[in-house]
């Protein structure tokens, strides 16, 4: 089961979908606002989803506020180095309630001990660190089904990571001695000037060996030379070891998504981090 992807409007993404239990508007065409947002309501009531959630421009927060959502996180200058960019979202009362209190003072005594310095890493010899090709569509969804018992896109199936290779969405890996063991990916909005830096699996085994955070500097390197001027994730709350990765790499913390995603077979809450890679 994974939820779907469709057009609404002019130009507004959504995904929605009973996997996440939610509506994701993915991205808003100002042509399309407000009065997509009605439709995005009757959706929501059609299904009985108990949770919508929204990326929008800051042109767009303060009528959402005015509808009843909040905002989860916010990452400034993320259009274009300019405009800010609010996580916003509408619960049904019982996806709002109990969040992970012990996973959050647990971040927040992550938080308190950040030093500023991305650390340097070395790419031990037999690894080869490169961009992954349509012929790699195989060993990366093999890779993921190995790694995620559910996940909210369905990078499971081959033919939708060539899909999205041939859109939006570049991917690296780590192979050794051929076998693919470590990946990720960055979702590039090139007109915005913004990726989203995410996918990061590597295989149990290789586990330590600190693969995601080499291909998050190689990811990095990457989209600076392509014009990106800001990066995000959106990663996992009970994943400390993945929330420690971005931290290392002096990514900022700018907020929880509560209960938003079904990874690794229930629906956890995220944490969004941001770095600038033009000051």
């Amino acid at each position: 089961m994974t939820d779907i992807i469709e057009k609404i409007g002019s130009g507004t993404y959504i995904q929605h979908g009973k996997l996440n239990d939610r509506i994701y508007l993915m991205k808003l065409n100002k042509s399309d606002f407000p009065g997509v947002l009605e439709e995005i309501f009757a959706l929501a009531e059609k299904n009985n989803y108990s949770k919508i959630f929204c990326k929008v421009p800051q042109w767009a927060a303060a009528f959402l506020y005015s509808k009843g959502f909040i905002a989860e996180a916010q990452i400034p200058r993320f259009y274009n180095n300019s405009e800010d960019v609010f996580f916003m979202s509408m619960f049904q009362p019982e996806r709002f309630i109990n969040p992970e209190h012990e996973m959050l003072e647990l971040l927040s005594q992550q938080l308190l001990n950040i030093t500023n310095a991305p650390k340097a890493i070395e790419v031990p010899s037999d690894f080869h660190l490169t961009r992954l090709k349509t012929e790699n569509a195989e060993a990366i969804a093999e890779l993921y089904k190995a790694v995620f018992e559910s996940y909210p896109f369905p990078i499971f199936d081959p033919k939708y990571i060539i899909k999205t290779m041939n859109e939006n969405i570049q991917y690296y890996g780590i192979e050794k001695e051929g076998k693919l063991i470590g990946l990720s990916s960055a979702e590039m909005d090139e007109k915005g000037q913004n990726a989203e830096m995410t996918d990061f699996a590597t295989l149990p085994e290789f586990r330590g060996q600190k693969l995601a955070y080499i291909l998050l500097l190689k990811m990095e390197q990457e989209m600076k030379l392509q014009g990106i001027s800001t990066v995000y994730t959106i990663a996992r709350l009970n994943s400390m070891a993945m929330n420690k990765t971005f931290q290392n790499a002096n990514y900022k913390y700018s907020g929880t998504l509560i209960h938003n995603t079904n990874i690794s077979g229930k629906i956890e809450s995220m944490n969004v981090y941001y770095k600038h890679l033009y000051i």
